[in-house]
C-alpha cells in the first residue's frame, strides 16, 4: 500500500478529528452526501482495504493456498482499491472547496473595519456573480440583506440603497423629487387632508383628485443597467472593482430616471412617468419670452405650490434670458438665478420647456427585488455586471406644476 494512502487512513482513525468534523456538516454541492460522511466511507472501506491487502499476503505466504484463493483474494483486494480511490478524489476535491470556503470566511470576518468590511463584501458579491458562483451567507450578512429577501438572486440592502437612494449629481431631480424603496407603495396624493373637502382652494386640485382619486399606486417597470468590467478590474483591489461597478450602475439608474422624466415621446407604459406627456396634462402657460413665459407659470400656480416652486430648465434658454435681460450690463451676469427669476432653478438639458412646480409632488419608487447577473459583450469581450431593477415616476398632482412655452405676440 502507498504511504500516501497510509497515512490518510491513520488519520481517518483519529476519532477525534473525526467528531471535530461532525459539527460542521458542509454539505456537497450536489447530493445529500457531505464530507463528514465521505471520511466515514475512506475509513470504513480503507479498513477492509487493509484488510484484504492482509489476506493477500497471507494466501500467497501459505504454501497450502491455491493459485484461485490467490487470485481470489487480489481480486478483492483490487476491488476495494478502486472504490477507495473513486471516493478519495471526491473526498479531496470536497475537501478543497470547503477550505477556500473556510479561508474566504475568514478572511472577510477577520476585517474589523466596518467600512472595509462592506467593500470587501461587495467585491465579493460582484466576483462570485462574475463567475457565476453563489454568493454566501455572510457575504449577505455583511451587506444587510436577511432571509427576509428570500436569498437567491436579490440584490443585498447595502448594494441596492447604495445604487438606488444615493444622492446623484447627474440626474438633477435627485435630492428636490423623492426617492423610495417600498414594495407595493400606494401613496395619498395630498400630504393632509381635512373632515370638509371644501378647504381645497385651488379648484384644478380638486377637479384633479375626483377625477384620478386620492391616492396614487406604484406600478413595477423593469429596467436593467449594464456595468462592463474586465478582467483587470474583478482581479484588481476590493476598492477599484466596487467604485467602478457602483459608479457605472449609478449613472445607468441616473439616465434612465432622468430619460423618462422629461420623455418628450414616453415608450408605452411609460407615459405617466414623463411631465410633458398628455396622461399628467400639466398646464401650459405662455409668455411672449421665455422670461415672461416663466413668471406667467409662477404666477398661475396656486399659492400652496408656489412657495416651494422650483424651476426646471436648460442653461441655453437661461443664459437666453440673461443676455436679454442684462443688455449690455454685465451686473446681471454675476446674480444668483433665483435672484433673476424669483425662484430656485435646476439646470438640465432634457427639460426642453422650462418646468415649474413643487418637486415634492414628483416621486421616484424602487420596488424591491432588484436581482443581479452576468452578461458577456461579445463584440468587446467585456464582461458585464447586469442589475435588474423595477421602479416608477409618479407626477402625484399634476396641479402642482405648470410648463412655459414661448407665443410670440403676432
Amino acid at each position: 500500500m502507498k504511504t500516501q494512502t497510509k497515512k490518510l487512513l491513520k488519520s481517518l482513525e483519529n476519532k477525534n478529528a473525526m467528531k471535530m468534523l461532525m459539527p460542521l456538516n458542509i454539505q456537497l454541492f450536489s447530493g445529500d452526501q457531505n464530507l463528514y460522511e465521505l471520511k466515514q466511507s475512506l475509513m470504513m472501506i480503507g479498513q477492509q482495504l487493509k484488510k484484504a491487502e492482509g489476506e493477500v499476503t497471507a494466501k500467497a505466504s501459505d504454501p497450502t493456498s491455491n493459485p484461485e484463493d490467490i487470485k481470489a483474494a487480489q481480486k478483492s483486494r483490487d476491488d476495494l482499491k478502486l472504490r477507495f480511490d473513486v471516493i478519495k478524489q471526491q473526498h479531496d476535491q470536497v475537501e478543497k472547496e470547503v477550505k477556500a470556503k473556510l479561508d474566504a470566511n475568514k478572511g472577510l470576518n477577520a476585517i474589523d473595519n466596518p467600512q472595509q468590511k462592506v467593500i470587501a463584501a461587495k467585491a465579493s458579491l460582484v466576483r462570485s456573480t462574475m463567475r457565476g458562483k453563489a454568493i454566501d451567507a455572510d457575504i449577505r450578512a455583511a451587506l444587510g440583506d436577511d432571509a427576509a429577501s428570500g436569498g437567491g438572486k436579490f440584490l443585498p440592502k447595502t448594494v441596492s440603497q447604495d445604487v438606488i437612494l444615493a444622492p446623484l449629481a447627474k440626474n438633477p431631480l435627485r435630492g428636490h423629487s423623492a426617492v423610495t424603496q417600498i414594495t407595493n407603495l400606494e401613496l395619498p396624493r395630498l400630504s393632509f387632508t381635512l373632515d370638509d373637502d371644501d378647504f381645497i382652494a385651488d379648484m384644478a386640485t380638486a377637479k384633479e383628485l375626483k377625477a384620478k382619486g386620492d391616492t396614487v399606486a406604484f406600478t413595477r417597470n423593469k429596467f436593467k443597467v449594464f456595468a462592463g468590467v474586465s478582467e483587470t478590474v474583478i482581479n484588481g483591489s476590493d476598492a477599484d472593482l466596487v467604485g467602478h461597478v457602483e459608479n457605472a450602475l449609478k449613472s445607468g439608474v441616473a439616465a434612465k430616471e432622468k430619460k423618462v422624466a422629461f420623455a418628450t415621446s414616453p415608450k408605452v407604459g411609460e407615459e405617466h412617468m414623463s411631465f410633458y406627456s398628455t396622461e399628467n396634462a400639466i398646464v401650459k402657460v405662455a409668455g411672449a419670452d421665455m422670461y415672461k413665459a416663466i413668471k406667467n407659470a409662477i404666477a398661475d400656480l396656486h399659492e400652496d405650490y408656489r412657495e416651494n416652486a422650483k424651476i426646471i430648465m436648460t442653461f441655453k434658454d437661461y443664459s437666453d434670458i440673461i443676455e436679454t435681460l442684462a443688455n449690455g450690463n454685465a451686473t446681471l451676469y454675476t446674480a444668483q438665478p433665483e435672484q433673476v427669476l424669483g425662484k430656485p432653478v435646476i439646470f438640465a438639458d432634457a427639460a426642453t420647456k422650462p418646468i415649474i412646480g413643487d418637486l415634492s409632488y414628483s416621486h421616484f419608487n424602487y420596488d424591491i427585488g432588484e436581482t443581479f447577473e452576468r452578461d458577456k459583450d461579445i463584440k468587446t469581450g467585456i464582461e458585464q455586471f447586469v442589475v435588474t431593477a423595477y421602479f416608477d415616476h409618479r407626477i402625484k398632482l399634476s396641479s402642482a406644476f405648470r410648463i412655459a412655452e414661448v407665443t410670440p405676440t403676432p
